[in-house]
């Protein structure tokens, strides 16, 4: 269910914006994001496992605010996260 080590340091190396950079917007929404995408899978075969379902509505509402955050802080950040990830439009 949740993300191994070696991938939580790729995708932190992947996003991130500066050499010791782990907790800036950009790789909390990718880690969300593969979090959100992995959680997902799992309600597809679990369709009752309302608790999950309860904790990944959490975590697109706050990806969400990290993405309105970015948005109003620097809107060149937002557009370039939004385009790798493949998010909205």
């Amino acid at each position: 269910m949740s993300i191994t080590a070696e991938a939580k340091k790729q995708i932190v190396s992947d996003y991130r914006t500066h050499d010791k950079d782990t907790g800036s917007p950009e790789v909390q929404i990718a880690l969300l994001t593969q979090r959100i995408t992995e959680l997902t899978e799992h309600l597809k075969t679990h369709k009752k496992d309302h608790s999950s379902r309860r904790g990944l509505l959490k975590m697109v509402g706050k990806r969400n605010s990290l993405l309105k955050y970015l948005t109003r802080e620097d809107r060149t950040r937002y557009q370039q996260i939004i385009g790798k990830l493949g998010l909205r439009k």
